[in-house]
Formats: structure tokens, C-alpha cells, sequence
């Protein structure tokens, strides 16, 4: 039968691996039907043009839209009527106690409704796994990918159950992950699973097998591994990353600890992937997976030019990207803030004698203080203000970037003024007036940050404590001494 008469059903079109079988399918004309909560979303991705108008059967090399719900046992009927090859590429990142068994009870309503229909083949994409660890010790969301694929496998319909480790291409969470950790650190300290041994594999190489798989014979149904050439530790990865483009060698420590949800954390700060997708990533490098077969390749054969090496997968998944992005606005930020930090320096004068002879609050904090908590702020400003800047620049969301930038703008504006309006001008009044338009617009910063991730804007809360209790002292300051001004 030709590609161009076989239909295949694909979920998780919207997402990235499944938006990316979608479209090799295309490309190798097929006919595709694609399964959605929205048509529009669908419709908004770059080969949308491809998506015949509602109601109309796709042609070779075009998609068809069904919307509906993959949990909804109808929807999944009216999306596998005629379908030939159907694709499972659904795997969400939630946490709820039951996120196994929904994800099993998911999974079987797809399985029924593709046996009901006749369909000849699934094809799953799960995650590599240590052949010797129970199913039971492994973290919720990779022992649920194990439990999917033995549904899938148990329903009666020929199913090819992939099992890859990190997908290196633009768009991949964990391939993201490694990229900002490269590029945004010169090196860390971190937890020993990041010296377990992963094996990475080229989105162009999972796509030459899943959209294979298709091909394979009707009594196969079994679990495939499929990896690039040879395994990595998660750090040398990192590594690799910079020597792939040629920046500067990163060097990382290890901890004796695991520290799985503090390192969740700390991603999320530093990268533009949430904490809470994080964590099931996190939770897939805490053993070694890697490749203990290669059996797909003698049904399938080998990825065209043999498998990618990892440095060739990262120049082709960063081609279109801007690598040296957070190098510009880490650098950018940090002269900013810099300039704003010497400008209240030589602004204030603590020694002065108007200064010494105000009178002040019991609660002044001693003046050694001041130097100390300023050079700590100046450089969380710094840090925060470019990782949101660069991670609202990577995500697209522009109008928002330049928002931020316009008030970090304003905020060091209103902090270097606050120096020179107090101690070189002598105006406490004015100044306990800027003092709340600081600490509104820190508040404000802080608010913004968090927009981008909640962790971002815990960092950088101390900030705004320090500038509200500034604007209080400055209040008490000049109310204290009414006549100073």
C-alpha cells in the first residue's frame, strides 16, 4: 500500500515530537489525521497551511482536523475511523496521585478504540529505562511511559514502543534544559545523577524511526531502544554543548547528594523551562538509560548517513537560534546596573557632617550594613533582571520584554536618583517621595519577574523588602527632622 492511500492518526500535534510526525509524515505523503482540543492551534503551526478546511478528508501530503479530547472515548472513535497507522505521542507532566493510573486508563481508551477500528499498527514514543530497576522504583512519569507502552502492547493491535532518552533538537524540554544550563553557567556544582549516563539521540534520527515504525511486520509488538551512537553523562552533555559552538570549557563538581527537587528549582531559575516540567525530567536522569539494543535497525535500517553524533544534533537543533543571546543581555544588564550601582556610590555620603547629625530611628540598621546589602542586591538585580529579559526573549513574548526592560529601566533610574536627592541634594522630602516610587516599582519588578517564573520572582523579593523598609526609614528620617530639608 503507498503513503499515499494510508491514513495515520496523530496525537500531540502540538506538541513538539508529535508536531514532528506529523509533518515527516506529510513530507513522505501521507495522508494525516490529526487529533486536537483546537483546530486554530493546529492551524497556527508552521505547516498549517497543510490543514484541509473542517469537514474535508485529507489528501496526500495534507492534514485533516478532528477536535476533541484524548480521554474522551467518542472522540477517540470518530478520529480512528479508517485510520491505517495511529500515533501515540501524548504524555502530559501532571502530578496528581492518580497520574499514573490516568495516564494507563488514557492510554487503553486509545488502544480499544484503535482495535475496534482495525487499525494495523500504533506506534509509541516512551523513554529508555535500567533493565535491572522494578518498575515500582522508577519516577512516576517514566514508570508511567512502561505502563502506557505494556497497555498499548497488550490491546491486541501490533504496537511499536519506542524508548528514547533526551531528544536533542529546538523544542525539546530536556535539549533545552541543557542548552541554557550550558550557555547561561560557566560551570556548578551539582547532584551525582548528573554524572548517570544518558544516551541522547538526534530529532532527525527519532523521526526516521517512528514514522518507520510504521512499516513493520504484523506480528511484531514489542519495545524498540533507539539512541544516538553512544552515551553521555548528563555533565559531559553540558560540556559538549559549549564545545559543539565553540564557547568557553564549562567545568561541574559533584555533590554527593541527589537533591532532585532543589535541582527542579534551581532550572527553573535559570532556564526558561518550568519547575514543574522539570521535575519528571529530572526524575528520567536518575538512573542510566541507555541503549541495550538496536534491533529497529535491522526492520527499518539506520537513520540516513548513520546515527548523529551528539555534536552534530546540537549545530543542526541551534541553526536557527540565537546562541549568543544571553551573552549580550547578561553583559547589557550588568553595565546597567553597574553604572547605577557607582552613581549612588559617589552620590552618598555617610561621613557627612548634615548626614551624622540627623536624627534617625532606633530601628536604623548599622551602617556597616548598607555596603554589604546593597552589593548583594545590586547583583541579584543584575542576575534576575537578565534571565527574565533573556528567557521573555527566547519564549517570544516581546511587548513583554520591553516592558520589563522599560521598568528595570526606570527602577535603577529611581534607585541611583534616591542617592542624589538624599545625600548630595540634602531633600529629605523629596526624597521619602522617591523612596515609595522605588519600592512601588521593585514591587512592580518583582511582579513582572514572576510572570516568567515564580522563582525568579522569589530571588529577587529581598529587593523589594530592602527598598520598602528603605522608604520607611527614609519617611521616619525625614520626619524626625522636619526642618532639615
Amino acid at each position: 500500500m503507498s503513503d499515499t492511500t494510508r491514513l495515520a492518526l496523530v496525537t500531540g500535534a502540538t506538541g513538539y515530537i508529535g508536531g514532528n510526525v506529523a509533518q515527516e509524515l506529510l513530507d513522505r505523503g501521507w495522508r494525516v489525521r490529526l487529533l486536537s482540543r483546537s483546530a486554530d492551534k493546529v492551524r497556527d503551526l508552521p505547516w498549517g497551511d497543510r490543514v484541509v478546511a473542517d469537514g474535508q478528508e485529507a489528501g496526500p501530503g495534507q492534514a485533516e482536523v478532528v477536535e476533541g479530547d484524548a480521554s474522551d472515548a467518542k472522540d477517540i472513535a470518530r478520529a480512528m475511523e479508517n485510520v491505517d497507522a495511529a500515533w501515540y505521542l501524548l504524555h502530559s507532566m501532571g502530578d496528581s496521585e492518580d497520574f499514573v493510573e490516568e495516564e494507563k486508563s488514557m492510554a487503553d481508551t486509545f488502544a480499544t478504540a484503535a482495535r475496534n477500528a482495525g487499525v494495523n499498527r500504533i506506534v509509541y514514543l516512551g523513554g529508555l529505562h535500567p533493565a535491572d530497576t522494578a518498575t515500582e522504583d522508577l519516577s512516576d512519569h517514566l514508570r508511567s511511559r512502561v505502563e502506557v507502552g505494556k497497555v498499548l502492547m497488550d490491546s491486541g493491535v501490533p504496537t511499536a514502543a519506542l524508548q528514547t532518552g533526551v531528544v536533542i533538537g529546538d523544542g525539546s524540554s530536556s535539549f533545552t534544559m541543557i542548552r541554557h544550563l550550558s550557555e547561561r553557567l560557566p560551570g556548578a556544582i551539582a547532584p551525582k545523577w548528573v554524572r548517570n549516563h544518558i544516551h541522547p539521540i538526534a530529532v532527525a534520527d527519532v523521526m526516521h524511526y517512528l514514522v518507520g515504525a510504521a512499516d513493520l511486520p504484523e506480528d511484531v509488538n514489542r519495545t524498540f531502544d533507539v539512541g544516538g551512537p553512544e552515551p553521555l553523562e548528563y555533565a559531559d552533555m553540558l560540556k559538549e554543548y559549549a564545545s559543539a559552538l565553540n564557547k568557553i570549557p564549562r567545568f561541574m563538581l559533584t555533590a554527593p547528594v541527589t537533591t532532585p527537587e532543589l535541582a527542579a528549582y534551581w532550572i527553573g531559575l535559570v532556564t526558561p523551562v518550568k519547575s514543574n516540567l522539570v521535575r519528571p525530567l529530572i526524575g528520567s536522569l536518575q538512573h542510566d538509560t541507555v541503549v541495550r539494543e538496536r534491533d529497529l535497525d535491522d526492520y527499518v535500517g539506520p537513520p540516513p548517513g548513520g546515527h548523529t553524533s551528539f555534536h552534530d544534533a546540537v549545530r543542526a537543533a541551534v541553526k536557527n537560534l540565537d546562541t549568543s543571546r544571553w551573552n549580550k543581555i547578561f553583559w547589557a544588564t550588568t553595565a546597567g546596573v553597574a553604572a547605577t550601582a557607582v552613581v549612588g556610590s559617589l552620590a552618598t555620603k555617610p561621613n557627612s557632617t548634615w548626614y551624622k547629625t540627623l536624627k534617625k530611628p532606633a530601628f536604623q540598621p548599622p551602617a556597616w550594613l548598607f555596603p554589604v546589602a546593597w552589593t548583594a542586591l545590586y547583583a541579584d538585580i543584575a542576575a534576575i533582571g537578565s534571565l527574565t529579559i533573556a528567557d521573555l526573549g527566547e519564549q517570544g513574548r516581546t511587548k513583554e520584554k520591553r516592558g520589563y526592560i522599560a521598568a528595570l529601566a526606570t527602577n535603577l533610574g529611581l534607585n541611583a536618583g534616591w542617592s542624589i536627592l538624599f545625600f548630595d541634594r540634602q531633600k529629605l522630602g523629596p526624597a521619602a517621595v522617591e523612596s515609595i516610587a522605588l519600592a512601588a516599582s521593585t514591587a512592580d519588578l518583582v511582579r513582572r519577574s514572576g510572570k516568567v517564573s515564580k522563582e525568579k520572582a522569589v530571588v529577587l523579593a529581598p529587593y523589594a523588602g530592602w527598598t520598602a523598609f528603605a522608604a520607611v526609614l527614609t519617611g521616619t528620617i525625614r520626619a524626625l527632622n522636619p526642618r532639615r530639608d
